[in-house]
């Protein structure tokens, strides 16, 4: 059992899990003019706890430090006279300087609270809300900022929020056709120093330090707290403007560390799982997240916590959607009512999360966001390893294959992730890689993904278990000979066809459209520029993957039965047809599928390096993919009740 202080029990007691902010606050700080109030949640017992004001957001000694009086069952507070606008401030109740776990504006490295008068940008700043009017239509396109940027030659911000203001990025996404970016973690994180940015640093941010305040980093001027809050509203308005949805990462499932963390220096071992030695007295910490320690989410104040970051992001920032890390950590009450509370704000903001911890956590599994459990989390999708890893081979083995490699087994896991991992007739669980059983009420709780930012690339994936592709001591794409490349194109071009034709939420890792190598690396979280960068040169040395990726997208968008958005209606209008062999998987989306415009759609995924023959109902039909090219128009036409699928390519038609 996890055990807590007695102070921390006692508030168990006494907070209830629908408690507001106001009422029990973390720690806050309420300026005017004329003065600011300071309150700080940290335990009763506290020998004392005060507030330091500092005149700069790193240096310098305390100009002033003010006593806090306990006012309430663990709630902390000081007003100070005079206006403090400009300034800076701590808390400290005995364990270290913090600027308190709820800070909304920091100094350089985040440190120190900052204590702003007005609040960069008005209310009114980003009219233009929802952008994606319903989950369904999300096309979810995964962004690392410096990746994005840092390598474009006529980026003026290269590596900043500001550059996904710049023309050239709006352009390129809008001409890709997404309609929702998943920016990486972009919350105030501890590996990048902010004071040293002339010098080489990379990581994607999953160290949290300040979960509310933008990260400096990617701000122009990381000594000024307004400019990073501008900037990051500035990069929302301009992707809205262009009809594009912003996701934010969000990692509450560990902290950096535990001794310098925001929360065990406002109330020691509270925000934690742990046990407490009997005999040491020591804190032995659970570690689900794999980073040592794990947040207790279930705890009434870390729920209050995630619950009152996600509204604030939401509100203040205007953001779209969370992408939960290591959701599988979370207590599936949290996820519920973090759910409920942004349908009160609005119901389209979409929540999706990693179905899985890394490693065993303190609550059974049985209480926690994995993917077996969402079908008690309506409204949260989970992303799809099942789909993910039959079509590219397994998490724990790059050099394994699967239904691209041209091996078989795999086939009933990728119809399971074609039909959005519901229940099917069609589909047998027993024989699906991962899940013995749909996890999916909706398809829209399935994310449909071959390649995320935390594994290898697609190519890279593709080179390292192919065995043809494998041949070469060091396999990288420049190396590659002509027919190797072609065979690459003709696998990644097919990975993507069975992602954007499944009924699931798709998702794609950003630059998969300009074949994005990372040269073989794995885990890149703090690889240079060099390996992480997106190589922009490859849109125009490989176009017909670019324009495969931004057709193949189109088709999605325009054709409504690729996005029925409800179980039934895949049930209704999805079956699967008969094939012959294996490495071959064919669906019919039939009689005017979500009051599509075309009454039958077949698409036909061919894995196998020979060509292969499916029989299809007899009809007059209009081929619009085929052999690497997709034309919505019609690539040519017949009629019959047979078709040749090309080897390692899909075909689509209609009638």
């Amino acid at each position: 059992m996890i055990r807590t202080t007695l102070l921390a029990s006692l508030f168990l007691l006494m907070v209830s899990k629908n408690s507001t902010a106001k009422e029990f606050c973390f720690d806050e700080v309420t300026y005017s003019p004329s003065q600011t109030t300071f309150r700080l949640f940290a335990p009763k017992s506290a020998k004392k706890v005060v507030v330091r004001l500092y005149k700069d957001g790193q240096a310098g000694k305390a100009l002033k430090t003010v006593k806090m009086q306990c006012t309430g069952e663990d709630l902390w507070t000081s007003t100070v006279q005079g206006d403090l606008r400009g300034s800076f401030y701590t808390f400290d109740m005995g364990q270290g300087e913090t600027p308190g776990v709820f800070a909304k504006a920091v100094g350089v490295n985040g440190k120190r609270g900052a204590i702003l008068g007005e609040w960069p940008m008005s209310d009114d700043w980003d009219p233009v809300r929802p952008v994606v009017k319903s989950p369904v239509d999300l096309v979810v396109y995964e962004l690392h900022h410096r990746d994005f940027s840092i390598a474009r030659k006529e980026a003026k911000y290269p590596g900043k929020f500001m550059a996904l203001t710049e023309p050239w990025a709006i352009e390129h996404l809008k001409q890709l056709g997404v309609n929702a970016i998943h920016i990486l973690p972009s919350y105030d994180y501890g590996s990048v120093d902010e004071t040293k940015l002339d010098k080489p640093q990379y990581n994607w941010g999953y160290d949290p330090v300040n979960y509310n305040v933008p990260e400096g980093s990617y701000s122009t001027n990381p000594y000024d707290p307004a400019c990073r809050i501008k900037e990051f509203k500035q990069m929302v308005a301009a992707l809205h403007k262009a009809g594009i949805a912003v996701i934010l990462d969000v990692v509450y499932n560990h902290t950096y560390d535990i001794e310098h963390s925001n929360f065990q220096r406002t109330y020691p071992d509270y925000y934690y799982r742990g046990e407490r030695s009997e005999v040491r007295g020591e804190m032995a910490y659970s570690n689900g997240s794999g980073c040592g320690n794990e947040t207790a989410s279930e705890r009434p104040m870390m729920r209050r916590f995630m619950i009152e970051s996600v509204k604030y992001w939401a509100k203040e920032y205007h953001i779209d959607g969370f992408r939960f890390d290591l959701m599988g950590v979370h207590d599936i009450e949290t996820m519920n009512q973090i759910r409920q509370e942004l349908d009160a704000i609005d119901p389209t903001i979409f929540v999706y999360g990693e179905g899985w911890s890394a490693g065993a956590c303190a609550l059974p599994n049985e209480k926690l966001g994995m993917k077996a459990n969402i079908p008690q989390m309506p409204g949260i999708a989970a992303f799809s390893d099942d789909i993910r890893d039959a079509l590219r081979g397994p998490f724990s083995d790059d050099t394994k294959g699967a239904f691209l490699a041209g091996i078989s087994g795999e086939e009933e896991s990728l119809k399971a992730g074609i039909a959005g991992m519901i229940a099917h007739p069609q589909v047998d669980y027993a024989k699906v890689n991962y899940s013995k059983v749909p996890y999916a009420l909706q398809p829209t709780q399935m994310m449909s993904y071959v390649s995320c930012h935390d594994d290898m690339c697609l190519v890279d994936r593709l080179m390292a278990s192919i065995p043809t592709l494998a041949s070469l001591p060091t396999p990288l794409l420049s190396r590659l000979s002509p027919l190797q490349t072609e065979e690459l194109i003709r696998l990644d071009l097919l990975a993507q066809t069975a992602i954007f034709t499944s009924q699931g939420i798709p998702f794609m890792l950003s630059g998969e459209e300009l074949l994005r190598t990372k040269k073989g690396v794995h885990n890149s979280f703090e690889s240079p520029d060099s390996i992480n960068q997106l190589d922009w040169t490859h849109k125009t040395r490989y176009p017909q993957v670019f324009e495969y990726y931004k057709n193949l997208i189109a088709l999605r968008k325009h054709h409504p039965a690729f996005r029925l958005g409800s179980a039934d209606l895949v049930r209704r209008h999805l079956d699967f047809l008969p094939v012959n062999g294996n490495c071959l998987v064919a669906f019919r989306l039939k009689n005017y599928a979500g009051r599509d415009d075309w009454r039958n759609i077949i698409v036909i995924l061919n894995a196998r390096k020979e060509s292969a023959e499916v029989a299809v109902p007899n009809a007059h039909y209009t081929v619009v993919c085929q052999d690497g090219q997709v034309n919505e128009q019609g690539l040519g036409t017949f009629s019959g009740n047979q078709v040749t699928v090309g080897p390692q390519s899909a075909l689509i038609l209609h009638d």
